[in-house]
């Protein structure tokens, strides 16, 4: 290893190595990026992905309401179907045909003075996007049931699907590359300081991770801080032990990786201490943030880092959270309305405070998932699944509409081009589209897309009307 070239790969992937822990000691998810003084952006933009661990039981999420779509549904759904009395209609879509869609009722309560899914959709500014998954190359069932065309590695899987969700090559479960973390890459240069430009607050993510630009991974409070390395410890008095602590862990070395250790060490110290100094002049939120609800904790990191970006010098950012919970086989109707209650009042927290902070208009918010999940019941349950319904929500959003194609009315007459078994769909929309549409709104260009997503080459059209 006696190249430069070779040296730069070698640290790359012991760093990415030091940052499978989603809380290291050493704060090593710092690793290989680097601070550069760029052009900046004249505006702020920032995406914020909510991933739901486990796959959405996306059927129960946005639900058929005209009478004769609800009557399929329910005849499908048996057992796990919502009573058609429970639910509000949203309104007639003028995409779809005119038909009707109702939001879950956890999603449509308001809870503590805060704007609940229906609010957002009737003021434009919440779009769903209609059976969107993982492919490879548009596929229709008869494609997918001859295997004649590539598929996603295997589908179905809950740790690879939401690699695949995430990744930008190769896909599935190891990808070391993703798709918000190639944004990063791309646009980090229009941020003066690069370290804080892929942040996650929901655990370790491929999605964050680029070929420069790693994710630097928050608390509910802010930065990790490494222990002991100020003031008096372990019984001494005055600062010598943690200051010889200190400089122990951040020392150079004539060892490779303990050199670079105590080069990431330090730069983890330098960054915490800057953000955590950023922070202090972060306004109070109001509301206060929802109680015994750990998403909106991550929504509330979000928005008071998105609220010092100036401090941070930053233009363009991705942000991950997280809430896991939906791998619903059994106990759906309990357990999917309590996880989506905790969805409704943190998402209404956080958009009240972009508004607070007067950014509703560069922020956007989009849910992801490792798959969507049968219509059919198992009993008491959903079973893994292929294609979902996901929601976009912001100001810049073109909202109260559904893009794509909704299930058809016809949903499993003989022939029926979506339904590859138990009301599983074959997705129409790709990833790729979903999230070339969000990279585009940040800025990347149509020539730099491929780098983003190599797959985007296969679709058409390439961006969905939801963002300008």
């Amino acid at each position: 290893m006696t190249t430069r070239a070779s040296r730069r790969q070698f640290l790359r992937t012991c760093s990415l190595v030091s940052i499978a822990g989603a809380a290291s000691p050493f704060a090593l998810n710092l690793a290989a990026i680097s601070a550069a003084s760029a052009t900046t952006a004249p505006d702020y933009k920032a995406l914020v992905c909510l991933f739901f661990y486990g796959g959405n039981d996306h059927t129960n999420t946005f639900i058929p309401y005209d009478q004769p779509s609800y009557d399929q549904y329910f005849a499908a759904r048996d057992t796990i179907a919502i009573p058609r009395a429970q639910l509000a209609s949203a309104g007639a879509v003028a995409s779809q045909g005119g038909r009707e869609f109702a939001f879950h009722p956890s999603l449509a309560t308001p809870a503590l003075a805060l704007p609940a899914f229906p609010d957002h959709w009737n003021a434009g500014r919440l779009a769903v996007v209609a059976n969107v998954g993982p492919l490879v190359v548009p596929t229709t069932r008869a494609q997918y049931n001859a295997r004649s065309v590539p598929l996603p590695p295997n589908l179905f899987s809950h740790n690879d699907q939401q690699s695949v969700w995430q990744a930008q090559q190769p896909k599935g479960e190891g990808a070391k590359v993703g798709w918000g973390g190639r944004i990063g890459d791309l646009l980090a240069g229009q941020n003066g300081n690069a370290l804080f430009t892929c942040i996650s607050a929901g655990g370790n993510s491929v999605l964050l991770s680029g070929q420069n630009v790693l994710q630097y991974q928050v608390g509910s409070n802010g930065a990790t801080a490494i222990s002991s390395i100020s003031g008096a410890i372990y019984g001494s008095q005055g600062t010598t032990a943690s200051s010889a602590y200190r400089t122990l862990i951040t020392g150079a070395s004539p060892n490779l990786i303990e050199n670079e250790l105590g080069v990431v060490t330090n730069r983890s110290i330098t960054a915490g201490q800057t953000l955590s100094t950023a922070l202090q002049s972060a306004p109070a939120l109001s509301p206060v943030v929802p109680a015994n609800n750990g998403l909106a904790s991550q929504l509330a990191i979000v928005a008071r880092i998105i609220a010092v970006a100036d401090q941070l010098q930053t233009k363009r950012q991705v942000f991950l959270v997280s809430i896991g919970g939906f791998d619903n086989h059994d106990f759906l109707l309990t357990q999917h309305a309590q996880q989506l209650t905790l969805v409704n009042n943190a998402v209404g927290a956080f958009y009240t405070w972009l508004v607070q902070l007067g950014v509703q208009n560069q922020v956007t918010l989009f849910t992801a998932s490792d798959f969507g999940r049968t219509l059919t019941s198992n009993g008491d349950g959903s079973d893994h699944g292929w294609g979902s319904h996901h929601f976009v929500l912001g100001g810049a959003v073109q909202g109260k509409d559904v893009y794509g194609t909704f299930q058809p009315t016809t949903f499993f007459a003989s022939g029926n081009p979506v339904d590859i078994g138990q009301g599983n769909m074959v997705p129409q929309l790709s990833v790729d589209q979903y999230a070339a549409t969000f990279a585009r709104w940040m800025g990347v260009s149509d020539t730099d897309m491929p780098l983003v997503l190599p797959d985007i080459v296969n679709f058409s059209p390439r961006y969905l009307a939801f963002l300008p």
